[in-house]
Order: C-alpha cells, then sequence, then structure tokens
C-alpha cells in the first residue's frame, strides 16, 4: 500500500492564504473609502479574535452542537478497543469517546490538540457499519486530530464569518458614503463586493475542507492499513444519510465539517457548497491505495 500526494498541503496554504487576501482586500477597500487606515488592522484583529475562540473552544461547541455524551469504557469496549488500538499504533493520546443521539449515521472528531481530543459516533452509525468499516471510520477521524485540521477549520470559519460580517458592514454603511463621493460607480462596486464576497469566501471554505477530507481518507486508511473497510464504510453512510438526514440547525451546519460524510441531503447547485467532496471521488481514491 502506497501512500499518495495530491499535495494537499500546498492547496490547504494557498486556500488559507486566499481568504486572508480577501479579508484584507476588503479592509483596504473600507480604510480607502473611509479615510481611516486602521480599518484593514481592525479586522484582522477580530479574525484573529474570532479564530482563538473557535479553536480554543472547539470540543465544547461541536458536542454541544449534537447533544453528545460520554461514553465509558464499560459501556462501549468496542469503541474503546478501537480508539486505544489506533492511538496506540499513533503514539498519541487516548481521546475521549462521546454518541451523539441522532439516526443519521455519522462520525467526527474535535480538539485543539491530541491531549484534548474528542471523537463522537452517532447512535445511526453504531447501528450500520461492522467493526472493520468502524475502525476505518474512526481511523480517518482520529487523523483529523493529528493533522491539526480542527486548527485549520477554525481559522476559515472565523475568516468567513468575518468576511461576511465586513460585507455587511460596507451594504449597510459604505455605499451612502461612496455613492455621495464616488457617484454610481462607487455604489455599484461596494454592493457587489457586499455580495461576491461572502460566497467567494464559503466556496474557498469549502474547498479547503474538501481537501482536508482525502487527507484524512488517505492518512486514516495508512494508520489503519486497510483502505476498502473505509471505502466500504463510505458507501453504507452515503446510502443511509440519503435516506436518514439530519435536519439542519444553527449549531450543527458549523459541525457538518468536522463529519466524516455530509449530514444533509442535497444536489445540484446545494453540492458546489458541500463541505466534503464526492463520495465517488474518495472511494475511488481509497480502491487505488489498496491495488484496485
Amino acid at each position: 500500500m502506497t501512500h499518495r500526494s495530491h499535495f494537499n498541503g500546498l492547496k490547504t496554504a494557498a486556500l488559507l492564504g486566499g481568504m486572508w487576501a480577501l479579508l484584507l482586500g476588503i479592509g483596504a477597500l473600507v480604510a480607502g473609502g473611509t479615510g481611516r487606515g486602521y480599518w484593514i488592522w481592525v479586522f484582522a484583529a477580530v479574525g484573529l479574535a474570532q479564530t482563538f475562540y473557535s479553536y480554543w473552544n472547539s470540543t465544547t461547541i461541536a458536542l454541544r452542537a449534537m447533544n453528545a455524551y460520554p461514553v465509558t469504557e464499560e459501556q462501549r469496549p468496542d469503541l474503546y478497543r478501537i480508539v486505544r488500538e489506533l492511538s496506540e499504533r499513533a503514539d498519541q493520546p487516548m481521546p475521549s469517546i462521546w454518541i451523539a443521539p441522532t439516526p443519521t449515521p455519522n462520525a467526527f472528531a474535535t480538539g485543539r490538540n491530541p491531549r484534548n481530543a474528542a471523537v463522537c459516533c452517532t447512535e445511526g452509525i453504531l447501528q450500520i457499519l461492522g467493526e472493520r468499516e468502524l475502525r476505518g471510520v474512526l481511523g480517518h477521524e482520529l487523523m483529523h486530530v493529528y493533522n491539526r485540521d480542527i486548527l485549520t477549520s477554525s481559522v476559515a470559519a472565523a475568516m468567513a464569518g468575518v468576511i461576511t460580517s465586513v460585507a455587511q458592514f460596507l451594504m449597510f454603511f459604505g455605499g451612502g458614503r461612496r455613492s455621495e463621493e464616488g457617484g454610481g460607480v462607487g455604489l455599484l462596486g461596494t454592493l457587489a463586493l457586499a455580495l461576491l464576497a461572502p460566497i467567494a469566501s464559503t466556496l474557498i471554505q469549502f474547498s479547503l475542507s474538501r481537501t482536508r477530507e482525502f487527507d484524512a481518507d488517505e492518512d486514516g486508511a495508512e494508520l489503519t492499513q486497510d483502505p476498502l473497510a473505509l471505502a466500504s464504510a463510505l458507501r453504507k453512510l452515503e446510502r443511509a444519510t440519503d435516506h436518514v438526514p439530519l435536519a439542519p440547525t444553527p449549531a450543527n451546519q458549523n459541525v457538518a465539517a468536522l463529519m466524516i460524510a455530509n449530514p444533509f441531503r442535497g444536489a445540484g447547485l446545494r453540492a458546489l457548497f458541500s463541505t466534503h467532496p464526492p463520495m465517488d471521488q474518495r472511494i475511488a481514491r481509497l480502491e487505488r491505495m489498496a491495488g484496485y
């Protein structure tokens, strides 16, 4: 089994750089329009503050959003056995284990570092996967923590939120001033930026999430040494999630990017805004890792 590099580290750096460039570009526009250069630094500081908060509290936020509850080794010896074996193989600390009370089959991991990590399975996924498939899923989730993807997703989510807030600021406060000083072109430019910037930041955020999913698939398959088990689990998850999708709420929509499969039903244009790559592409990569 050979690990195949898709230059995802470079893609991640480029996508995060794009989000920062977009944010600072908006700040520069606001600074130029208001004549106050400090706005660009204000927006950068707000972005850093939101990033730190969401990253530091990522475990609590995600588990609370899914109403998850912790389980002991006596309650779920199968989960503890799998996670302990994989953690020891990776030479990493044992995370806490949680279960989310929903029939939608899924799983996610969260935590600012391996010592503060948590792995959560839904009740639905425990009902449809065998132990070998579940091991593949848990290997995938642990690699999100080991690859520091929680930090990456926290930065991306915070940047997207700040860009949206700044765009709303431009919409409500920037248009009038620019129209008085620069005429209709200034107003139209401001409105266009206010409308398009959040869309651009969302597409970058979701592209980043899809890139990290490919990495976790490959690295998780390396950890378990069983890429076909994860491929089989992904097939089952795609079919089952389509029949029992998660009802979207403001809280769980932020957790969706952490999950191994898109928990919401969506097709067509909505697929463009999916946090996960197409399942057939993920399965094909895993099968190539196994020599198929």
